[in-house]
């Protein structure tokens, strides 16, 4: 759902560029994760992305966690738990409501 909406949003405004799709659903990531604790498709699946720590999530930690996500590999590597290898280095975790 995130990358759909990245996506319409990239060929609206840029013509479709694959970087500029990229950005969009970066920044579509970072912004929601620190605001409302989810992406537009995890809160529509009912999920949000909370901080192993009991503390508010912050910007630094969505950054990381997106900008590790940007690079596939990290999500495609999980532990016994399957928290993604870009969840672990964020310190963050992907919970139902």
């Amino acid at each position: 759902m995130d990358w759909a909406i990245a996506t319409a949003i990239g060929w609206l405004f840029f013509g479709g560029d694959a970087l500029a799709i990229l950005a969009v659903f970066a920044v579509l990531q970072v912004i929601f994760i620190s605001t409302v604790s989810g992406s537009v498709g995890h809160l529509l699946l009912g999920m949000r992305v909370v901080p192993v720590n009991p503390k508010w999530i912050g910007v630094l930690r969505p950054l990381a966690r997106t900008v590790l996500l940007c690079l596939v590999i990290p999500a495609f590597i999980w532990d016994k738990d399957e928290r993604g290898l870009h969840d672990l280095l964020a310190g963050t975790v992907l919970v139902r409501k």
